[in-house]
């Protein structure tokens, strides 16, 4: 088959009837007992959690375009209880939360006792990589020959794969700006993407510190020329109005669309239920709805840039299932 019929389904079910990505991303673990508990983060429960999470996908999740979950405290939970809508794009995280290893030299890897070919028979659409990189850290290769193998797994089990680098500085191990972190988004999304993956998830190219629009044209412009398949943008944590500037110019660019996460629910994580559950339905799901059109309206449809296994669809000769 000149494509992946599985991972193309996948891609479809995630995206937009005209193929963006408004993906509400509601993987975080670590970042939402700090969330839910700002004074105390050990504090945070597994329950707590759990019923955060099946609130915000219960509110949020038929907004998106889909949704992505950990296999810890919400995919499995939200899909038990009819939380998660029967229809809707379900992303799935591969990758164990946080890193091994000192922080200039990051260590991910897949979360124990999971994998590809589980989050395929929990009814995946697509999975999840999150993989800490610098092409200059001294364990990059190391990283690289993860995100190989998972692509790989992905490939087998015939699974859309989303890859999200997280960016870091090889010699401090602290957070990359400016122009550092520019080259560092640009450089990565050449030689990861080329590896595997199907979709790249992307850092803004630029950290808050830097408000000239000019610049973020031109790192975008930079960073689509450089993935070699769709990319979309992430939130990391940046307020909604800054967020929805980001989206417009990365779009624009070519971006294929977004996965927010805080930027839509983080306000309401340290609210009482009801307020909590109020204030998703209206408020999250205004913000939500305003980034999926952002990217409907603006983004390129995943499919105008189809790459190796996701090449243009062809009607399938007689016998093709023989040889899939």
């Amino acid at each position: 088959m000149p494509y992946l019929l599985g991972t193309r389904r996948g891609l479809d079910a995630c995206a937009s009837p005209r193929g963006t990505f408004g993906v509400l991303a509601l993987d975080h673990r670590q970042n939402l007992r700090r969330e839910l508990h700002p004074e105390d983060p050990a504090a945070t429960t597994y329950g707590e959690m759990v019923e955060f999470k099946r609130a915000v996908v219960r509110d949020l999740a038929s907004t998106a375009t889909g949704t992505l979950l950990d296999p810890e405290i919400g995919a499995a939970q939200c899909i038990a209880d009819g939380s998660f809508p029967g229809g809707a794009g379900l992303i799935v995280a591969i990758e164990a939360t946080g890193y091994e290893g000192p922080a200039h030299a990051r260590v991910s890897r897949v979360l124990p006792g999971w994998s590809v070919g589980k989050a395929k028979r929990i009814g995946a659409s697509a999975a999840k990589l999150l993989i800490y990189y610098h092409p200059d850290a001294v364990n990059a290769a190391d990283q690289e020959n993860l995100l190989d193998t998972v692509a790989g797994q992905c490939r087998a089990n015939d699974l859309a794969l989303f890859v999200e680098p997280l960016s870091f500085d090889p010699a401090t191990g602290g957070k990359l700006a400016g122009e550092a972190r520019r080259r560092c988004v640009v450089e990565t999304a050449r030689r990861l993407m080329a590896i595997g993956g199907d979709v790249l998830k992307a850092e803004f190219p630029y950290d808050a510190s830097v408000t000239d629009e000019a610049a973020w044209v031109d790192a975008c412009a930079e960073l689509n020329a450089a993935s070699p398949v769709p990319w979309v943008i992430l939130s990391g944590g940046v307020d909604d109005r800054t967020f929805e500037r980001q989206v417009t110019v990365a779009c624009r660019a070519g971006a294929s669309g977004v996965l927010a996460g805080r930027s839509v629910w983080a306000r309401a994580a340290t609210m009482a239920p009801s307020d909590r559950d109020a204030w998703l339905a209206s408020e999250g799901r205004a913000r939500l709805k305003r980034l999926v059109d952002l990217a409907d309206a603006e983004g390129l449809p995943w499919h105008a840039r189809p790459r190796g296994t996701l090449a243009p669809a062809s009607t399938p000769e007689d016998g093709w299932y023989r040889e899939y």
